[in-house]
């Protein structure tokens, strides 16, 4: 698409990564946001961006806009403004498209945009029916009303609300989703457990090569992820068993092949021309090219999928194989969710007759993906997930000549996904 001023995506930094009820589990989704925020806003040298755009996707019942609150609690000036998105594990990725879209070298030249979900910090809330109970007790004017109130209350009503990491449509979770999935597209075991296995071992080396060291930000004692393996296995992944189909005798996702449950916090910088020069002239930055947002029917296809679709719709509006990218980041829920999508976009079948894009791309060169390790190994704050991949990718690729290009993209809950085509400068 054609846009009137040219788009920069600029490197941002992160917390940590942790798994749930780890060493990050006593702060909630703002406390983790804040140093993020104000580690960002002081590479600024006291001046602010024009806007912010912040996400989660866990629901909280003490805020409703995560993106002002954040910013108010890191000290930055009152009169940014500020608002919140949310698109499942696509967050803060959908987060920068918007902020994209908003940059016009004119009012909004910067934007912060960021993410973050605390999985040790979820809120219970109170059962719909439960809950309108006590609204109508609470009005009541007097005992005798109270009283009256107290008869309609019913053992069945007193009911707490979980938030649950399953789709709101068929109860399933993702896990559950992708078991069918991965079943589908015949991959197995053990081709999830290699790929699981490369992410830690890419992620372990990333950070002893000091890759993150620019990426990453201590909170309190801890300085670095915590989830990567370096002694992990083949052998040691082949002996965990099945997660999310323990019955049929042929799961194949495991508590290793698998995205942990995570806390943690990122965000990144989208300019403008005119606003990159605001940042520290070393920051790593990119053009964003062109995105595309991938939706399918997951009665249909499956929960995971949009991705494949959005792929090729994007490569083919450019002109473009896939050994013209030079990177490629793709979000890896789940091991066996990376090997469905590279399948899918092998496929001749598929790209002709579901996603309507009825061309050859070539192979797919997977030396070129997740150099520096993927979310089964760094972990998966949902919200968060987004920014952390487009600053590793933005990194990459800006170390790379002029010209070269990288392919983001994420899979959400819903049947949905968000994909980006970057080129370094």
């Amino acid at each position: 698409m054609q846009r009137p001023v040219d788009v920069w995506l600029a490197s941002g930094v992160r917390t940590p990564f942790a798994k749930v009820d780890g060493p990050l589990g006593g702060l909630d989704a703002i406390e983790l946001s804040v140093p993020v925020a104000r580690h960002m806003v002081g590479l600024l040298n006291g001046g602010k961006p024009d806007f912010a755009v912040w996400g989660a996707v866990v629901p909280n019942l003490t805020w409703s806009n995560i993106g002002r609150e954040v910013l108010m609690d890191a000290g930055v000036d009152a009169t940014v403004p500020a608002f919140s998105t949310v698109m499942a594990c696509s967050t803060s990725m959908m987060g920068a498209i918007e902020a994209a879209g908003m940059i016009d070298s004119d009012a909004y030249n910067l934007a912060l945009v960021g993410g973050v979900d605390s999985l040790s910090r979820i809120q219970v809330g109170l059962g719909q029916s439960l809950s309108d109970w006590l609204r109508k007790f609470q009005q009541a004017r007097s005992l005798g009303q109270k009283l009256d109130r107290l008869t309609d209350l019913h053992l069945r009503d007193v009911r707490l609300f979980i938030p649950a990491i399953s789709n709101r449509t068929t109860g399933m979770s993702m896990g559950e989703h992708t078991e069918i999935t991965a079943k589908e597209w015949q991959i197995g075991r053990a081709e999830q457990d290699e790929i699981a296995f490369a992410s830690h071992r890419t992620a372990v080396a990333a950070w002893e090569r000091g890759f993150f060291n620019d990426l990453v930000i201590p909170v309190g004692e801890v300085t670095r992820d915590t989830i990567p393996r370096k002694d992990t296995s083949l052998e040691k992944l082949a002996r965990l068993p099945p997660s999310f189909d323990r019955t049929s005798g042929k799961g194949s996702l495991t508590a290793g092949n698998s995205s942990p449950l995570t806390d943690g916090a990122a965000a990144i910088w989208v300019a403008s021309t005119k606003g990159l020069s605001r940042l520290p002239t070393h920051t790593p930055r990119v053009k964003l090219i062109d995105w595309e947002i991938g939706s399918v029917d997951f009665r249909v296809e499956g929960l995971l999928m949009a991705p494949a679709f959005a792929i090729p719709r994007l490569l083919a509006r450019h002109d473009l194989r896939y050994d013209d990218i030079h990177l490629w980041e793709i979000h890896e829920a789940f091991a066996a969710q990376v090997a469905f999508h590279l399948k899918a976009l092998q496929d001749p079948a598929f790209l002709r007759d579901r996603a309507k894009v009825p061309r050859d791309f070539g192979a797919f060169p997977r030396d070129r993906l997740k150099p520096n390790g993927g979310s089964t190994a760094l972990g998966h704050p949902f919200g968060a997930t987004g920014a952390r991949i487009i600053s590793q990718a933005v990194k990459e690729l800006d170390a790379m000549p002029k010209g070269q290009r990288a392919i983001v993209s994420i899979c959400a809950d819903g049947g949905q996904g968000s994909v980006l085509l970057l080129e370094s400068a």
